[in-house]
């Protein structure tokens, strides 16, 4: 579960460009949920997360995560129970290191239970995962990552950040480099992780009909805080132009063109 409270995030403090990136932010997600972030550029949907996951400091509030208190603590301890993909497909993997030694490394993250202790046990399993991503990758394990397809390197860096099942899962908008037949694909098997896993997720993304197709919630922000939050009917009723309406009526008429939301 993830819970924010308050949560400010300002960048060059006490300098003439100092800007409030978040704003007395507060959103809370029940473990299980799946959350679309959506927002025009500057809206703070990339800081929300790089606080979450501890990339950049809190002004104030309080972070939330697992049942624990996570506000003060560096990034590389919330790695451990935190999952992120980016944007670039180059960004989640070692590309000098093979598809299989990648994997490895992942599974040390979180809870070692969870994959056998035993080297020839391990790699059994690890290329088993690799076959249930349906891209050929289990006959590619030796070679390094450099050599894959971008497509092929965000669906493994995807792999890499759920299949440990981490507390938290961070996608940063994990499709927007891709062509749209690899969008589709990293999108479904996010969707069979999220859900098969039961995972917590927030997912950004610029693309509102994926918004509204995935996920069981959405979530608007603009200028650092939150504006809006459908879910349920709501959610299934939206339509982008209603949610461009929405957007028109939260920044005022004068910024009433649509890529400002779709940008």
């Amino acid at each position: 579960m993830i819970r924010v409270d308050g949560l400010t995030v300002v960048f060059n403090a006490g300098t003439q460009d100092e800007r409030a990136a978040l704003r007395d932010l507060s959103i809370s997600v029940p473990k299980g949920q799946w959350v679309s972030l959506i927002g025009s550029n500057g809206a703070g949907k990339t800081t929300l997360l790089n606080a979450i996951a501890g990339s950049v400091p809190a002004a104030a509030g309080s972070i939330v995560l697992d049942g624990a208190e996570r506000s003060g603590e560096p990034e590389y301890r919330r790695s451990r129970i935190v999952g992120r993909v980016r944007q670039d497909p180059s960004a989640g993997t070692a590309p000098e290191m093979t598809v299989l030694d990648n994997l490895a490394l992942a599974s040390r993250k979180g809870p070692r239970r969870l994959l056998p202790a035993k080297p020839a046990a391990l790699r059994r399993e690890l290329i088993g995962r690799l076959a249930e991503l349906g891209m050929g990758l289990e006959d590619r394990a030796a070679e390094n990552v450099s050599r894959l397809s971008g497509g092929q390197r965000q669906a493994l860096a995807l792999l890499m950040a759920a299949m440990t099942r981490p507390a938290v899962l961070l996608l940063d908008e994990h499709t927007a480099a891709l062509d749209p037949r690899n969008a589709d694909i990293v999108t479904e098997l996010t969707r069979r992780f999220v859900r098969g896993y039961g995972l917590t997720a927030l997912m950004v993304t610029h693309d509102m009909r994926r918004a509204l197709a995935e996920g069981d919630r959405l979530v608007m922000m603009h200028e650092g805080t939150v504006v809006a939050d459908l879910s349920g009917p709501e959610k299934a009723g939206s339509s982008v132009e209603g949610l461009v309406r929405m957007f028109r009526d939260v920044r005022g008429e004068e910024y009433a063109e649509d890529r400002d939301l779709l940008s």
